[in-house]
């Protein structure tokens, strides 16, 4: 199974559109499947009263209103259709996450193959109904989240809620959303990722599942792969060096070309379960088993005992697992020391 592999641009290019146009570059040399952008009217998603998160405090090392801070991170709505155009030129899928109803209607008209869901919108019930009747498959991030939390925005999505309006026409199935499990720290701690319960919500709530990563570093969504993930999500940055609220959480360009690698090799060597021989091995087996040889001279007729035979490499000849089928036989040769044993 080949994992979906989002290099998450998020807001990192900072408000720049040649920034955001270099991140698609590098998420395309990494080897990601889709890069991934934010989009949204700031007005629409953060009121005035707002404030930042601890961790963008932190990081920015700048105090104002999270509204203030996200207009300065975030491209106007007439960049992403020129983003989706440029990812298209570069040869990459393009993704973008809505964080409102306008930023919705925009991304479903300029076609996506999923629509990302955000941790902060799984209890936005308006949001979640927009993007049901789109029918557009979703990826659904539940960071923060429970699992009845998780499993009432699954109804919602697929029209089977309670509080479903009457007339609406559900398009969306189980088997088109995919659910990352996500814990929503800037970096996670790794005391805090749980990836166990990954499977823990697919086996609950009978969905496909991935993992959106903001712990530091690439093993724990390599070790996602391992466990199964279907979408792998991983914020990146051109330098951790910039200014803004996500770098300091996210993989510089070599990172996530690691990252990348790890995620196939690890899917490569997960292999079809079936114990065989393999083509690489098999040379090797009459290197690394016995044979059993003599260890002093044998002349033809004597008895084959544990004092004149032994066991060692190379393989080839009688296998040791035949041992007591050839103590108490006569030689049909001569052997010298170390000779394979004829039978």
């Amino acid at each position: 199974m080949r994992s979906i592999i989002i290099a998450e641009a998020g807001v990192n290019h900072n408000g720049d559109f040649a920034t955001a146009k270099k991140m698609v570059v590098a998420a395309k040399e990494a080897g990601a499947d889709y890069v991934k952008f934010q989009t949204a009217v700031p007005e629409l998603v953060i009121s005035q009263f707002a404030p930042q998160a601890e961790y963008q405090k932190e990081n920015t090392g700048v105090e104002e209103s999270q509204l203030d801070m996200c207009r300065k991170i975030h491209l106007p709505l007439s960049d992403y259709r020129l983003l989706k155009d440029y990812c298209r030129e570069v040869g990459i899928g393009f993704m973008s996450t809505p964080f409102d109803l306008t930023s919705i209607d925009l991304l479903a008209d300029l076609g996506q193959d999923y629509f990302k869901i955000p941790s902060g919108e799984i209890t936005n019930l308006p949001y979640l109904r927009k993007i049901a009747a789109k029918g557009i498959p979703v990826i659904l991030s539940t960071g923060m989240s429970t699992l009845q939390e998780i499993e009432e925005a699954l109804q919602i999505l697929t029209g089977v809620h309670p509080s479903t309006p009457a007339g609406f026409q559900p398009t969306l199935k189980r088997s088109d959303i995919t659910v990352l499990h996500c814990n929503t720290q800037y970096p996670t701690p790794y005391c805090d990722v749980n990836l166990k319960a990954m499977l823990s919500i697919g086996e609950r709530l009978g969905v496909r599942v991935g993992f959106s990563d903001h712990s530091l570093g690439i093993e724990v969504p390599i070790a996602a792969a391992a466990l199964g993930a279907t979408v792998i999500e991983k914020h990146f940055t051109l330098s951790r060096s910039m200014e803004g609220p996500d770098h300091k959480a996210s993989l510089e360009p070599d990172e996530l070309k690691a990252m990348v690698a790890g995620i196939r090799h690890v899917e490569e060597a997960l292999g079809d379960g079936h114990k065989h021989v393999t083509d690489s091995e098999r040379p090797n087996i009459e290197i690394a088993r016995k044979s059993i040889v003599a260890v002093r001279p044998i002349r033809k007729g004597e008895t084959l005992t544990e004092e004149n035979i032994y066991v060692k490499r190379p393989g080839g000849g009688v296998s040791p697992m035949r041992w007591d089928e050839v103590i108490g036989t006569a030689a049909v040769r001569d052997f010298q020391p170390d000779e394979l044993i004829e039978i």
